[in-house]
């Protein structure tokens, strides 16, 4: 492939980045920009790199109306819109990971996958007890634990209840559970 295939310019940052750090936008039928991160949409894409600062940035300064060169507008809420797209995508991932069957959940599981170094990468909800968060952190040594979903949003996507701790085997599904997870956490910390 061609370098150009594979890369496209933010336009909020100016910046040349690869694709699959860049969140696409189209202009709807209704001349509204609209998230289509999977690309499926008809019409021009326009990147904005993979950052709530950088989506505001294109929101306030005009930037998606300045790039397509139409008078085109924002949907109402894209910021909230795009971050759910986001969490609904990293969800969905933890949900194929439990089917496959490369997910653990419960402190004594994911002590045990850590102990015999199967875990990859650990996920903990964000209103895990102090107590819980301190042991799972010392025992997961370097590993890199995940912290994006309450544990009503990980028990709905599990179908479980009182998920506060998960660890994803490792393997392929793990890896790409890790870049939808990578995707929320750069979208909400950037």
């Amino acid at each position: 492939m061609k370098q150009e295939e594979t890369t496209r310019k933010c336009i909020a940052s100016g910046q040349v980045l690869e694709k699959d750090v860049l969140l696409r936008f189209v202009a709807g039928p209704n001349l509204e920009i609209i998230p289509d991160f999977k690309g499926r949409l008809p019409g021009r894409g326009v990147y904005v790199k993979n950052s709530r600062k950088l989506l505001q940035k294109a929101i306030g300064g005009n930037l998606f109306a300045k790039s397509l060169k139409r008078k085109v507008r924002p949907a109402p809420e894209l910021e909230q819109m795009v971050e759910k797209l986001l969490r609904q995508s990293a969800l969905q991932a933890v949900s194929l990971a439990r089917k496959a069957g490369v997910l653990v959940t419960g402190m004594d599981k994911v002590s045990e996958a850590l102990k015999k170094g199967k875990a990859a990468f650990l996920l903990e909800a964000t209103d895990a007890g102090e107590d819980g968060n301190q042991k799972i952190t010392r025992m997961a040594g370097e590993l890199e634990i995940f912290r994006l979903f309450a544990t009503e949003e990980l028990d709905k996507a599990l179908d479980k209840v009182n998920t506060v701790h998960a660890a994803f085997l490792k393997g392929e599904m793990s890896k790409m559970v890790s870049h939808e997870f990578r995707k929320l956490a750069d979208f909400l910390n950037s």
